[in-house]
């Protein structure tokens, strides 16, 4: 993939997060490659549980945006759209302030079902959530 390629890809996915829950969320892809997309998410009172620490659904916000994103540029989107059938998520350490990053990586690209990987990271690059997505690509009629 050529860097053209890479900023066409991801101006095309942060130009979709008009009027969404990326909008709401402040949800930016900032990475792409030839097997993972990067998302980042700012950690602020908008994200916050209660006690000030980042809530466990605004991660998995995260984790659906970047893993369903990733599904669909790594298909052809002209032919199909993409449903999110199941996630899950561990979490396994607090995030007060910065950024958080997701990573999506496939585990297995089939026909019709995809399964992602996303790791939900700080700025120090330590994990602060795991989680899995599974995908659907359904013929656009």
């Amino acid at each position: 993939m050529t860097e053209e390629q890479k900023q066409l890809i991801l101006k095309t996915c942060n130009a979709g997060c008009k009027n969404t829950l990326m909008e709401t969320l402040d949800i930016s892809y900032i990475d792409v490659g030839d097997d993972y997309l990067i998302a980042k998410m700012p950690v602020n009172s908008r994200v916050y549980q209660p006690d000030g620490v980042l809530h466990g659904g605004a991660m998995v916000a995260l984790a659906e945006s970047v893993g369903s994103v990733a599904a669909y540029v790594f298909v052809d989107y002209t032919k199909f759209m993409i449903r999110g059938l199941e996630i899950s998520a561990n979490h396994v350490k607090s995030v007060r302030e910065g950024f958080v990053y997701g990573k999506a990586t496939p585990i297995h690209k089939g026909r019709t079902t995809q399964l992602w990987q996303i790791k939900i990271t700080n700025e120090a690059d330590e994990l602060i959530s795991i989680i899995k997505l599974t995908t659907i690509a359904l013929p656009k009629k």
